[in-house]
């Protein structure tokens, strides 16, 4: 770790813009800097969208890292021959050090220190005693620092994360708050703002139960104060992304099989409201916390849907296509989307929306060319106020992007037949999950969330069984035994379904043994054999049967 001192005068703090806005003798306050294979430029924000004259391009092609101070006065980038650094505010090149093999670069609160990354070569300070750590995360903010461990389980033994607060490490009675699971091959865990709660994201890399390929998934809540808790997620599958509100007092979830939902919870991991289903695998909340964009992107068409969170209403439904990088201005009304290499190396370029859907500036790069990254200049916190929302879609440059109308997959096998009015799933509403006053819609209780993850189940294979059925019926044309063989395939697709209770799912396993064996006796029966007394009982015995073995898979 290399660090370099940067002279305090250099660093001006900008307080003159905080409660009113911007002032007239300032040049454009956002500056986005474009890193690509035509080296590093700046871009004016809005109104302007410009190529920044008082910023000199660097035309270097190994531009590595760059970086701003945390209030944005400041700017470093490494090109591969030098570091330098520059006053935003003055366009004025302050410093330039001979470190061509920087990758990283981190500006000091006060931005006096510049540290610089090439290889590990510190002392040690303090340490933690805990064996067979695999990550950590420190917590954001003031001191004092806290962290969150994370040890894998072995020989039976379940994984666990645990916080402590620097520099108390002392073992595992000077821990903060601990949480021990299962099932858990990796973990993403994700501090609040206020460093008071931490989301942890489990996952195994195979699914046994063979629902799913990406794997299985389990959500879990550590506070400092010594909570923890399993967020309960009304839908099985996959979670895509899991985002801290910049209030720390809520958080946003998207999950399930395709269409997703997304719920937000609060800190009781209780759910506020629900978001419905649609294509979305991603979660953004703007630096207020007041707004939050639900995208589907990567896989995805790049559908986005903007929510006022405070009122809970839909502003707008923008599209942005191939976008491999989303951002929120530190102003809370514009976005940057971006398609970047080396993710996607055609069609690379940026567009800047306003939040109501608007798009006010695009740049595309030449097809011989790469763009590698977009960000935005930071600000201080304070900065920018909060503004209203607006619900009506400001004046843009270009044509905003309409969401065309998606097509239902079919099967091969059926798409020249008709079409019928069979769905393969039924799209879900928003719902607003607060307790109302004078009555309304409650919360799911624990029990009721439960029961609904079983039928969510149960309609996911009922779901896989109606294309494989279909696909059967496009087929009928082929001779009985086809067909039969058809219908074993079928058999062996359709995933089992857990309700989550061990004893009820063996009750559900001695059930469906019971009911083959009923058929295999009626068909037997059909073929002209005579069946012993017993036989015939079990036969008459089948209604009973079904019927236990619907209520034992609905919850009743």
């Amino acid at each position: 770790m290399l660090i370099k001192e940067i002279f305090k005068a250099a660093a001006p703090a900008r307080k003159g813009a905080c409660a009113g806005g911007r002032h007239s003798s300032e040049l454009a306050l956002e500056q986005v800097p474009v890193r690509g294979s035509q080296g590093l430029y700046m871009v004016n924000g809005p109104p302007i969208f410009t190529e920044s004259a008082a910023f000199q391009r660097d035309s270097g092609k190994n531009c590595k890292a760059v970086a701003f101070s945390k209030d944005g006065s400041l700017f470093a980038w490494c090109n591969g021959e030098k570091v330098k650094v520059v006053n935003v505010t003055r366009a004025e090149l302050l410093h330039s050090f001979d470190l061509p093999k920087t990758v990283c670069l981190e500006f000091s609160p006060k931005n006096n220190v510049l540290a610089t990354w090439q290889a590990y070569a510190n002392t040690i300070a303090n340490k933690l005693h805990l064996q067979k750590v695999s990550d950590f995360v420190l917590s954001p903010g003031a001191q004092p620092t806290k962290v969150a461990v994370y040890v894998p389980g072995s020989k039976g033994a379940p994984a666990f994360v645990r916080l402590y607060q620097y520099p108390n490490f002392g073992g595992p009675q000077s821990a903060l708050a601990n949480k021990s699971f299962f099932k858990a091959d990796k973990v993403t865990m994700l501090w609040n703002k206020k460093a008071t709660a931490v989301l942890v994201v489990a996952s195994t890399e195979v699914d046994k139960s063979g629902a799913s390929y990406y794997g299985e998934q389990t959500l879990h809540y550590l506070a400092a104060s010594g909570e923890s808790a399993v967020v309960q997620l009304p839908k099985n599958g996959p979670i895509y992304d899991v985002a801290w509100s910049p209030n720390s007092v809520e958080f946003c979830a998207v999950y399930g099989f395709m269409p997703a939902k997304a719920t937000v919870f609060n800190l009781k991991c209780d759910p506020v409201f629900d978001f419905g289903t649609g294509p979305r695998n991603a979660a953004y909340y703007s630096p207020h916390g007041h707004i939050l964009v639900l995208a589907g992107f990567g896989n995805l068409r790049g559908q986005m849907e903007v929510w006022d969170v405070k009122n809970y209403k839909l502003i707008s439904k923008p599209v942005a296509s191939d976008s491999t990088f989303f951002a929120w201005c530190p102003d809370g009304e514009h976005m940057v989307t971006a398609t970047c290499a080396p993710r996607l190396r055609v069609s690379n370029g940026y567009k800047v929306w306003h939040y109501t859907g608007s798009v006010l500036h695009s740049h595309e790069v030449p097809s011989d060319q790469e763009m590698w990254q977009v960000s935005w200049q930071p600000f201080l916190d304070g900065v920018f106020p909060e503004r209203a929302v607006k619900l009506r879609a400001v004046p843009g440059e270009l044509p905003g992007a309409e969401p065309r109308p998606a097509q239902a997959y079919r099967p091969p096998a059926l798409r020249n037949k008709p079409v019928t009015s069979s769905r393969l799933h039924e799209d879900e509403p928003p719902q607003n999950m607060k307790p109302q006053l004078g009555g309304g819609d409650r919360p799911l209780s624990k029990t009721a969330l439960k029961n609904q993850r079983k039928h969510e189940a149960k309609k996911a294979a009922k779901q896989t069984v109606f294309m494989c059925l279909q696909e059967a019926k496009a087929d009928a044309h082929q001779g009985p035994a086809q067909v039969k063989t058809a219908q074993n395939a079928l058999q062996n697709t359709v995933p089992a379904v857990t309700t989550g209770d061990p004893e009820v799912d063996k009750k559900i396993k001695n059930l469906k043994k019971k009911l083959k064996a009923i058929e295999q006796l009626k068909e037997q029966a059909a073929a002209g054999k005579q069946l012993e007394k017993n036989q015939v009982e079990k036969i008459q015995k089948e209604a009973a049967l079904l019927k236990e073995l619907e209520d034992l898979e609905l919850g009743v």
